[in-house]
């Protein structure tokens, strides 16, 4: 970029050339004007620093295998027991993030929904009622009801088409 730049090259030109931006060709040219070569180099921190741990990501992550405080869970003589009733039974963000904030991490909601999705953790259960852990609980079958037709229906001439 320096080289061209003295050759008289103008920044829409070198940044073709390099297949950049031409304001990241202004910026470097700049900097080497102002720092020598030290400016050419990246400059340490020019990065977003991370506002959470790596420990108080895992923490987060760690949330999501474990079972809310209003879910269901059967206690010692065989009842169904809550460690809070009412708490949310199941995962969402608001709740992963209440969680996340009673254990001391200053966190948000869209950042947790960003840590989860970045990790490829899975926190929504897009039908808890249709599951069941009775072992007597038999699915519905795909016929179910006498009603539902077994193939699709093919439409019939219209004596009005010609």
């Amino acid at each position: 970029m320096i080289a061209s730049s003295w050759d008289g090259r103008r920044t829409k030109t070198i940044a073709e050339e390099l297949g950049c931006h031409p304001q990241k060709v202004r910026k470097r040219i700049h900097r080497f004007n102002d720092y020598g070569l030290d400016g050419l180099g990246d400059r340490p921190g020019a990065d977003r620093k991370r506002r959470i741990t790596e420990t108080e990501r895992s923490a987060i992550i760690w949330l999501v295998g474990t079972d809310p405080p209003g879910r269901l869970v059967g206690g010692a003589g065989g009842e169904l027991e809550a460690s809070d009733e009412h708490r949310e039974a199941h995962w969402t963000l608001d709740a992963l993030t209440t969680a996340a904030r009673e254990r001391g991490i200053a966190v948000g909601r869209s950042q947790v929904r960003r840590i989860l999705l970045v990790e490829g953790v899975r926190w929504r259960n897009p039908h808890p009622w249709g599951e069941s852990h009775d072992p007597q609980f038999v699915p519905k079958g795909r016929d179910s009801s006498p009603s539902t037709s077994r193939s699709l229906r093919t439409p019939q001439p219209s004596a009005w088409t010609n």
